[in-house]
């Protein structure tokens, strides 16, 4: 398991990695004004259909239909079956992006009610458009890596996203070497967002080859039945979107603080895409497999994914919020982007940062439920999720602003995992093992031994921190990170949570499952 989630997680490592010289690039080329807020309201039509479907959410409900399939029958009904999700997922996408583009403006005054009325709104309109077809081209994207990860040939689908933030940044640093007005350049953007979602498309069907043939569309009670309970997984799979769509629906009443809470966010998604992706994307199979022997074996795999997240999640939590100052300001003030715009994003993500445990706290426990074929539940606790952030959104909106809007992000991430977390053990009996809650007590105190001396460092070099040349801030920064990376792997193992031989072995092992 661990190799695997080590493959997924350098795969999308690199993905957030691009990520952030795009959003770099981004803030950059628009900063945080009327026309980025329009531009980034239609890009989280993007982000929510990622999440809905190609970010390892569809992968949890087909992955466990499709060895049913094999397992009962045979090897070509499975790839028959597949054929047939392939060409229906894809049918059906298709229409919903059609049928999106003709509702567009009732589906911009739902994401940005506060925009109604105002030129941010056609804006909006325009650009989300443009970047319809990445929706369409979504469809058969999302099949193709799920069939892929089930049989556990995770690298490809773990790097091929990297063609969609390669297509954008190219194009952004085409429009900043050829400059353009600011509606125009977002115009551009939001094309080659399509763009990038064909060329993801064109590289992942060159390994469809009898995983997934032929190809039909077939509204069947089989396809019916398998669709029933992807949907519910899918919406389940987006709830850390969800919350966010929401906030800013609420934000979008006030100018440049959906572009604070989306640069915020989006530092959020690295430590959530590396830990909860790849933790959902890998224990799927696992817990598939698990469910398959013995409710005893399917147990330890559910809490050995619990221990593993919560363990990833808590020093990336720390990180983030002794640091969010200086992180925001490395990677965005630069061009449009201003010093008050660090100052509000910044302190949005830490915040937002407080939830992060939660979230993938929630990335780990909802493949347990996948595996034994529930979707309603985990979609149900997000949608309890969503309901927690716009209410206290509503609320903490009027007297706290952008950090209001954030801190009821965390609170209803929490809300959502408490109930997972309850689920889990009222329905399969999900309990920890003496040991295993032995170990996360550990593990806490081992990122408290790092939370410590890294904000004592950071108030030290603050001075280099806040008004250093940036190459010399990402040199502080990256220092800091390394240290705060090495005293924490060493809390773990002087306090016996890892030995590294262990994960060295682990790493080295090799995969039975390919």
């Amino acid at each position: 398991m661990i190799r695997h989630i080590f493959t997924v997680s350098t795969g999308t490592l690199a993905s957030r990695l691009l990520g952030f010289a795009r959003d770099a690039l981004m803030a950059a080329l628009l900063g945080a004004g009327p026309v980025a807020d329009a531009f980034l309201a239609a890009f989280q039509l993007v982000h929510v259909a990622r999440r809905l479907l190609t970010e390892g959410a569809l992968n949890a409900a087909l992955v466990p239909a499709y060895w049913r399939v094999h397992d009962r029958d045979s090897v070509a009904a499975a790839a028959a079956f597949a054929g047939r999700v392939l060409g229906t997922v894809s049918l059906a996408v298709f229409a919903a992006a059609a049928l999106v583009g003709l509702l567009m403006p009732l589906v911009i005054a739902a994401l940005a009610p506060g925009f109604v009325g105002q030129s941010t709104f056609l804006l909006a309109i325009g650009d989300a458009r443009l970047m319809l077809p990445y929706l369409a081209f979504a469809g058969p994207v999302t099949v193709m890596m799920a069939l892929l990860n089930a049989h556990h040939r995770f690298a490809l689908t773990a790097f091929s996203p990297l063609l969609f933030n390669i297509a954008l940044i190219a194009a952004i640093v085409a429009l900043l070497m050829f400059p353009r007005e600011p509606a125009v350049a977002a115009l551009l953007m939001s094309a080659t967002v399509g763009l990038a979602g064909l060329l993801q498309l064109l590289v992942l069907a060159t390994q469809r080859s009898g995983i997934a043939t032929p190809i039909r569309i077939k509204f069947d009670r089989e396809m019916r039945g398998f669709l029933s309970s992807a949907i519910p997984g899918m919406i389940a799979s987006a709830s850390p979107q969800l919350m966010i769509v929401g906030a800013a629906a609420i934000a979008s009443a006030s100018p440049a603080t959906i572009s604070w809470l989306y640069f915020a966010n989006r530092l959020i998604d690295l430590p959530l895409g590396i830990v909860g992706v790849a933790m959902g994307t890998v224990l799927v199979p696992e817990l598939t497999r698990a469910a398959r022997d013995n409710d005893t074996a399917f147990a330890q795999a559910a809490a050995r994914g619990l221990e593993l997240s919560i363990g990833l999640a808590l020093p990336a939590t720390l990180g983030l919020m002794l640091l969010s100052e200086p992180i925001v300001r490395l990677l965005f003030e630069h061009g449009a982007f201003t010093a008050a715009d660090t100052r509000a994003t910044a302190l949005a993500l830490t915040w937002l940062a407080l939830g992060l445990p939660a979230h993938v706290l929630t990335k780990a426990l909802s493949p347990a439920f996948f595996a034994r074929g529930d979707t309603k539940t985990p979609m149900l606790a997000a949608l309890a999720a969503l309901a927690v952030t716009v209410a206290a959104a509503l609320v903490l909106n009027r007297s706290h602003g952008v950090a209001g809007i954030a801190a009821a992000v965390a609170l209803g991430a929490w809300a959502g995992a408490l109930l997972l977390l309850i689920c889990a053990k009222i329905r399969f009996g999900l309990a920890l093992e003496p040991a295993i809650r032995a170990r996360l007590w550990r593990i806490v105190l081992a990122a408290l031994a790092m939370g410590g001396p890294l904000w004592l460092a950071a108030r030290g070099l603050a001075p280099w921190l806040d008004g250093g040349h940036r190459l010399i801030v990402a040199i502080v920064l990256a220092g800091l990170i390394a240290a705060g990376i090495a005293v924490y792997a060493a809390g773990l193992a002087l306090l016996g949570v890892v030995r590294p031989r262990d994960v060295i072995h682990a790493l080295r092992k090799p995969d039975l499952h390919a």
